[in-house]
């Protein structure tokens, strides 16, 4: 088992297959962004993130269990800043991983860095996008 398999709480039992992505979190680029992000009905959570980032590589088990839990609800996806930094640079991102909540087209609110799982960032979510517990 990987270490980054080890780090998703789904992945207790050694003997039991890996989770080892959610098929719910999108991929964000240029081309797309206005369209999938900015001009979204439901609210959008964008992971910005570099694939030379270990904290982004800790975080990004967390990020796929919650786009699994709030599937319907809230859109969440990755944008590569290494790929995309004219974007990044357009939301002041100075640091990742970042966290970004959009809805309306606009940024409103953003969690930068690692918190230490999936727990404050769904909390994060559910007061940011307003849609309640995905628990209720």
């Amino acid at each position: 088992m990987t270490a980054m398999a080890r780090l998703w709480l789904g992945n207790k039992d050694p003997g039991a297959g890996l989770v080892l992505a959610v098929k719910n979190i999108q991929r964000f680029d240029g081309p797309t962004f206005e369209a999938d992000v900015l001009k979204a009905e439901q609210p959008v959570v964008v992971d910005f993130y570099a694939d030379w980032c270990h904290p982004c590589h800790m975080m990004e088990p967390a990020v796929e269990q919650l786009a699994g839990e709030f599937a319907g609800k809230v859109t969440v996806g990755k944008l590569n800043v290494d790929d995309n930094p004219e974007i990044a640079i357009r939301y002041n991102v100075m640091g990742i991983p970042t966290l970004g909540l959009f809805k309306g087209g606009e940024m409103v609110d953003r969690l930068v860095g690692y918190p230490g799982g999936a727990a404050p960032i769904r909390t994060w979510i559910e007061k940011g996008a307003a849609v309640g517990s995905v628990n209720s």
